[in-house]
């Protein structure tokens, strides 16, 4: 009788199967791409050159978070070697837990890390930054929301470099106007709060939010802005919407004052998160787009990898050249 000294059987754990939808590039049997593939549109080539690293150096010397990395940014490799980054402050633990979303959920974060502007500021000097863009984690568990933090980032940043645009992108604060408030009076530049999905799924993709809270912030944020303040949002599409819906929550985003909207597709971080229910094709983005310059929305910017902060300066300087 002979004995096995490793059980090779394969251990199978009970998690959610990361299913991917049929890409919709197949049209011929023979020539079908088999399901579970990326289509075409979402391959690109890596980027050249060591600025990677070198904006990686500086994130690690000054013991900072980016969205880049804690959301599983697909740009990433993309923007760091142009030395850009989208910042994350005020640690890298979330009080809400959303369906999409790869960053860390805690009930109780750590504290707030008094001299964090200060580092932001340090790292935007030495990455030689001309646009700067701030996002958070939400922060239920402080009063305020963080919103002074945030202001105190903008604030610091100002103070150590010059001709710098700033661009946040924030949580609702629960739709606190008081935080919001503290935020207008730094004076940044762009103005970005997403609605992330069509109403319909807002309840199973953002956890805590909801529709028209964020349609709310929006519109109070245009009311008592700067009036050379740009409102943005964006939405992500992939998760089930149909196009009737979009083209609503476009309009929706319209009515309350935004100048800018993001939309890209989107893509499952882990297992434990919302499954992809479809590929939007080029075309489709295109449309979205379209309808959104019918409505007069200043600048859409729509596609398959578009994220919220994505090329941010180049969308800033585009949209001022068309006001």
């Amino acid at each position: 009788m002979t004995h096995k000294l490793f059980d090779t059987t394969p251990k199978v754990k009970n998690r959610k199967l990361n299913v991917l939808p049929s890409n919709p590039e197949v049209v011929q049997e023979d020539k079908a791409v088999g399901p579970g593939r990326f289509p075409s549109w979402l391959h690109r080539k890596l980027p050249k050159g060591s600025e990677v690293w070198k904006t990686g150096q500086v994130l690690n010397q000054n013991r900072l978070h980016t969205v880049c990395e804690e959301a599983k940014c697909p740009n990433l490799l993309e923007c760091w070697s142009k030395k850009t980054a989208t910042f994350l402050v005020m640690g890298k633990e979330c009080t809400r837990s959303c369906g999409f979303c790869d960053i860390d959920f805690s009930k109780t974060p750590k504290p707030l890390a008094a001299d964090e502007p200060q580092r932001v500021a340090e790292s935007v000097l030495q990455l030689g930054l001309k646009h700067v863009v701030i996002t958070m984690v939400a922060r239920d568990d402080l009063p305020d929301g963080g919103a002074q933090h945030l202001a105190d980032v903008i604030e610091e940043i100002r103070k150590q470099v010059k001709d710098v645009t700033i661009e946040v992108l924030t949580s609702d604060f629960t739709g606190s106007t008081t935080s919001l408030d503290i935020l207008l009076k730094a004076k940044p530049e762009i103005f970005n709060h997403n609605i992330e999905t069509v109403r319909a799924m807002t309840p199973r993709v953002r956890h805590k939010a909801t529709y028209d809270r964020t349609l709310s912030v929006l519109k109070y944020v245009r009311k008592q802005g700067d009036p050379t303040l740009l409102v943005k949002s964006g939405i992500m599409v992939g998760l089930g919407e149909t196009e009737a819906e979009v083209f609503e929550t476009i309009h929706d985003l319209k009515a309350v004052g935004c100048d800018i909207i993001t939309i890209g597709q989107y893509l499952q971080p882990n297992r434990n998160k919302l499954l992809v229910k479809a590929f939007v094709t080029p075309d489709q983005f295109k449309r979205y787009e379209e309808y959104g310059y019918s409505l007069g929305i200043k600048n859409m910017y729509c596609g398959p990898f578009i994220r919220s902060s994505y090329n941010a300066n180049e969308v800033l300087q585009q949209t001022n050249v068309g006001r």
